[in-house]
């Protein structure tokens, strides 16, 4: 057995320690928010925050991750109030299939903790490793920027666990 908190909550897996994060989550936890792409940590879909930072659960061990903080699309949200690149997402109508956005609202939570207010620059860096097949790039930047917007009006606070990385900041 082992011990994960995930989204804020003390749970126990039966799971070897070589599986990926992702089976664990998804098949053992049931929080299927968090997509399965290519399983080569390629395409971004599988994302999730670990101790704030964005990591690939696809090829990430879940034997690796005891003792540390992991934060799925289904823990970005607090106290009920949606994140504010969840609220900006929404708002812009970012998703046309939806199957590689949680990964990128992972991806984007993490750069807007660390980088409040950031360029298209780094908003293309933090989110080169998450592939959309819709092709929804331009969207998903003005989402990141909008998202930026409704951080500074809650003066600063992103909300949620998330936090920790900056541009290019996926392990």
């Amino acid at each position: 057995m082992l011990q994960l908190t995930v989204n804020d909550k003390q749970v126990q897996v039966d799971a070897p320690a070589e599986m990926p994060l992702l089976w664990a989550l998804r098949d053992l936890l049931g929080l299927t928010g968090t997509k399965f792409g290519c399983g080569i940590a390629q395409c971004g879909a599988c994302t999730v925050h670990l101790d704030g930072q964005p990591v690939r659960s696809c090829i990430t061990p879940v034997g690796t991750v005891t003792g540390k903080r992991i934060t799925t699309i289904e823990g970005l949200a607090a106290g009920g109030v949606d994140h504010p690149v969840q609220a900006a997402w929404a708002r812009l109508n970012v998703p046309q299939c939806g199957y590689c956005q949680a990964g990128q609202i992972m991806s984007a939570a993490a750069l807007l903790a660390a980088v409040p207010d950031p360029t298209d620059r780094d908003i293309d860096g933090a989110m080169a490793g998450n592939l959309c097949r819709c092709g929804t790039y331009v969207r998903i930047r003005a989402a990141v920027h909008e998202a930026a917007r409704l951080v500074a009006a809650r003066g600063g606070r992103a909300g949620g666990p998330a936090g920790g990385a900056g541009p290019g900041g996926v392990r």
